[in-house]
């Protein structure tokens, strides 16, 4: 029996989706501070083929004050981006010159972009019971994929939500920068957050995130 369309969650939180009050009264500040920014859940990044030719899924753990809420696309407007949609430009992954800013042309390949948390948190820390609740849009946006081979997850949070997403057990399925395990079908890769922070830290290096994109590729093409 299908259930009904009112009680099937759906991918995209609403502009003013008021889960999570923390973060909802934040964005709201935030909106009157700046109210040309996007200031909301930044929805996910699709290819221009839309949900059927998406193969790889990027989650990453939550929209940047002044990169996607600013924006409105993910990982556009600060450091991250950078590093990561030159990273997916040089494997195919996407086509087109990223600006860092949405209306660039810039295209992704076979691949759409999302995020643990949907909207943006104080400080770049999302709470617990907010990765949580988050996790309601995060279940629906990767089952909304049916050709859906692969997942990367940025960093140790995402990766936990995205296990959780796939119906694993966090511990029987750790964080490893570089690491591929299987789970319900799906290839979970996971790397260090591409932020400004790791890699100025050396925490992550170029060649270290180049890496696990090679290996996402190769995945990909067999």
């Amino acid at each position: 029996m299908t259930a009904p369309a009112s009680l099937v969650a759906s991918p995209e939180p609403d502009r003013n989706c008021p889960l999570c009050p923390r973060l909802h009264d934040f964005i709201a500040e935030w909106r009157r501070r700046e109210p040309s920014w996007f200031n909301a859940p930044v929805p996910t990044f699709l290819p221009p083929g839309g949900e059927d030719a998406v193969r790889l899924l990027i989650v990453g753990l939550a929209p940047g004050l002044r990169g996607a809420n600013r924006t409105g696309r993910p990982f556009t407007g600060d450091y991250a981006g950078d590093l990561l949609y030159g990273t997916l430009i040089a494997h195919g992954l996407a086509r087109g010159e990223f600006k860092a800013r949405p209306d660039d042309g810039l295209e992704l390949v076979q691949t759409a972009i999302t995020n643990a948390v949907r909207c943006v948190p104080p400080e770049n820390k999302p709470v617990g019971a907010e990765i949580a609740t988050c996790r309601t849009f995060l279940v629906p946006t990767i089952a909304r994929f049916p050709n859906l081979r692969a997942v990367l997850a940025l960093g140790s949070i995402a990766h936990q939500s995205t296990v959780r997403a796939l119906g694993g057990r966090v511990a029987a399925h750790p964080f490893k920068h570089g690491g591929q395990q299987q789970i319900g079908g799906i290839a979970l890769f996971s790397s260090y957050h591409c932020s400004r922070y790791n890699t100025n830290t050396g925490v992550l290096t170029e060649a270290m995130f180049v890496n696990v994109f090679r290996e996402i590729a190769a995945f990909l093409q067999a």
